[in-house]
């Protein structure tokens, strides 16, 4: 049986977080609404945080001032910026895809984490899943520490999945400090770059695509180019209590 495309969308410049949100937020209803095609957007933000439904005022410190979002995604603070890959996947959850099945959020949250884990193991990383704690895990062979490397957050809209996973390649991980991480004190934020493991965006993108079909049974379209028009007062998003995934 041969497996269908999956649309697979990259932007090369720097993405607002108001654009993006917008443009997952129409493109979630026109999956739901018309049938449009499902996607994974791959790209960048500029420094900033965003909080998810569980966030807690006081987990924010932000000395340097940067943007602050309502996500309405689940979890807490995230940091997105510069170093760091974004990968949104919009998909419609009625249905199979791969090894997930229809309407199950917990196997579709795990589907994420198997995908990254299986990515950053071709690049030399080996990461891990812990219970109670969403996202992607490695242990630094420098110092024994167990921190995190990738964050997961999903929302879901009638069905359809939004927002997505973002990995560690090279960002500042100083400013991981304006923020209590997810909520959780008790461990630090890694990359790859402080693993040691020097790869491009182009490089960490490419096993990204090699993966997805493991876990999702669809092979990913060639790039579609995305990229934001002049910056303008887009609507951005509001606190929701819809699917969260910590």
């Amino acid at each position: 049986m041969t497996k269908k495309h999956f649309l697979w969308e990259i932007s090369k410049k720097t993405i607002s977080y108001p654009f993006a949100f917008s443009r997952m937020q129409e493109i979630s209803q026109k999956i739901r609404q018309e049938g449009a095609a499902e996607r994974v957007w791959l790209l960048e933000h500029p420094p900033l945080y965003t909080a998810g439904t569980s966030a807690k005022q006081e987990d924010l410190f932000n000395p340097q001032n940067y943007p602050t979002y309502d996500a309405g995604r689940g979890g807490q603070w995230t940091y997105h910026g510069p170093g760091q890959r974004i990968a949104y996947v919009m998909m419609d959850l009625q249905k199979q895809h791969g090894t997930i099945p229809p309407r199950d959020l917990r196997a579709y949250v795990h589907g994420l984490e198997k995908w990254v884990i299986s990515t950053l193991s071709d690049l030399g990383a080996e990461g891990e899943c812990r219970d109670g704690r969403v996202g992607v895990w490695v242990t630094d062979p420098k110092t024994g520490k167990e921190e995190k490397i990738a964050a997961i957050g999903v929302r879901v809209s009638r069905w359809v999945s939004w927002h997505g996973v973002s990995i560690n390649l090279s960002p500042d991980l100083n400013d991981f400090d304006g923020i209590v991480p997810c909520g959780i004190r008790e461990y630090g934020v890694t990359s790859l770059q402080k693993l040691g493991l020097s790869y491009t965006k182009a490089q960490l993108d490419q096993a990204l695509m090699k993966n997805w079909a493991k876990i999702f049974g669809s092979l990913p379209s060639a790039f579609t180019p995305v990229e934001e028009d002049e910056p303008q007062a887009y609507a951005c998003a509001h606190p929701s209590h819809e699917y969260q995934t910590g």
